[in-house]
């Protein structure tokens, strides 16, 4: 559809409208008394999320992303799914799956009751992405802005055969300063430590701080994750429903000058706390039956 046909069918008066944005890419502006996002069609991907009176984005937005088919875009919360990280099967397909570079379609837009804006935004199954996964699939992707924002991704299995699946919301929030920033509400828990291509198994003690390239996947985490950032005198609080794991990561300098889409210095400004199914906590789904993973963000003022 175009961007015309778009807004004639979703738009929200005064509320959402669609825009193209960077690149020529259909775009959701969403600005409202409560917050104001942008989210891509293309990814299905929220880039932009700050709520009123707030004076700084939740979501770190790469000045360098690539705006294209094809590609995903850097910053924001893209979308890992049908796997999380490497394929799993080792047949060479795309990392983190294949919904994070191909266009999404519209489902729903709504007001609610509440003053919040959902929009619905679904993927399904064609002979491409059948030739990369072959399962047949409904992927539906709840967005509501509020004072917090809230994502939901729901599998539904439309096929004929169980499948399992592990994914993510790799979402990369912005920071004042990472030297100055923590992830508390992990202490104690268990996490495998891929950075630098390790898998080596280790215990938080602590806090988690960032003095180096962090790459980890925390297991059998709760559902509250806070990200205290001093710099910008402000807490985000993640609460998630339907994960028991959860990803830390920030490339740290040596990976962001080997990025083409991160400013050399960007890992001083991102850090991605995700809500995923990985590692361990692999989702199976039969047929006729759908689940749902949940993350929402909070801005918190210290």
């Amino acid at each position: 559809m175009t961007i015309e046909e778009l807004n004639a069918k979703y738009k929200i008066a005064g509320q959402l409208e669609f825009i193209a944005g960077n690149g020529g890419l259909p775009m959701i502006q969403v600005q409202n008394a409560k917050a104001g996002a942008l989210i891509s069609l293309h990814a299905g991907q929220v880039l932009s999320y700050r709520p009123a009176g707030e004076p700084e984005d939740v979501l770190f937005l790469s000045e360098k992303a690539y705006y294209q088919d094809g590609k995903a875009i850097k910053g924001g919360a893209p979308v890992c799914w049908p796997w999380f990280g490497a394929d799993p099967e080792g047949k060479g397909r795309p990392g983190h799956g294949f919904v994070r570079n191909r266009a999404w379609h519209v489902v729903a837009t709504e007001a609610m009751a509440n003053g919040d804006i959902k929009v619905t935004l679904g993927l399904e199954d064609t002979p491409d992405t059948r030739a990369i996964w072959p399962q047949s699939f409904s992927l539906l992707q709840e967005i509501v802005v509020g004072d917090t924002l809230n994502l939901s991704l729901i599998t539904r299995n439309t096929g004929k055969e169980t499948f399992s699946i592990t994914q993510a919301f790799h979402t990369y929030f912005k920071v004042g300063d990472i030297a100055r920033t923590k992830v508390l509400g992990l202490e104690s828990c268990e996490y495998i430590d891929k950075a630098g291509g390790g898998n080596a198994q280790k215990r938080q003690s602590d806090a988690v701080i960032i003095e180096s390239e962090v790459d980890r996947v925390y297991l059998n985490v709760g559902n509250t994750l806070t990200i205290d950032d001093s710099a910008l005198n402000r807490r985000i609080r993640i609460t998630s429903q339907g994960s028991r794991t959860a990803v830390v990561w920030n490339p740290w300098e040596k990976i962001s000058k080997e990025m083409a889409d991160l400013e050399d210095t960007d890992y001083q400004r991102l850090l991605c706390v995700e809500t995923t199914n990985a590692a361990n906590d692999v989702i199976e789904i039969v047929p006729g039956s759908e689940y749902r993973l949940t993350a929402d963000y909070r801005v918190i003022r210290n």
